[in-house]
């Protein structure tokens, strides 16, 4: 059975250790779209949130973006994974940055 766009999406997040951060444009592109707000769409849909840990999916520039249980659940949740958000962006971006690319 072919699998849905969110289903491909929730699929790429899996491979996103915990202490890592991967973004809506990196999901995107490996899946050779730009279609950037629906893999943000999908985030926001995710029914097991336990599974898929779609609080690791952050905005292009590091910016934390929105989360289906508020901004600062995403923001604890982070932080339990060593993922720390200084005014709205990801500390050591970069560093934190999980790319499928190099998977």
């Amino acid at each position: 059975m072919k699998k849905s766009f969110n289903e491909k999406c929730y699929n790429l997040l899996k491979k996103v250790p915990r202490g890592k951060v991967t973004t809506y444009k990196e999901i995107a592109d490996i899946l050779g779209t730009r279609a950037y707000q629906a893999v943000g769409n999908a985030m926001n849909k995710n029914p097991n949130i336990g599974k898929v840990s779609c609080h690791r999916v952050v905005n292009f520039n590091g910016n934390v973006g929105g989360y289906a249980l508020g901004v600062k659940s995403k923001i604890e949740l982070l932080r339990k994974e060593n993922v720390f958000v200084r005014s709205g962006k990801v500390v050591n971006f970069q560093k934190k940055l999980f790319s499928f690319k190099s998977f």
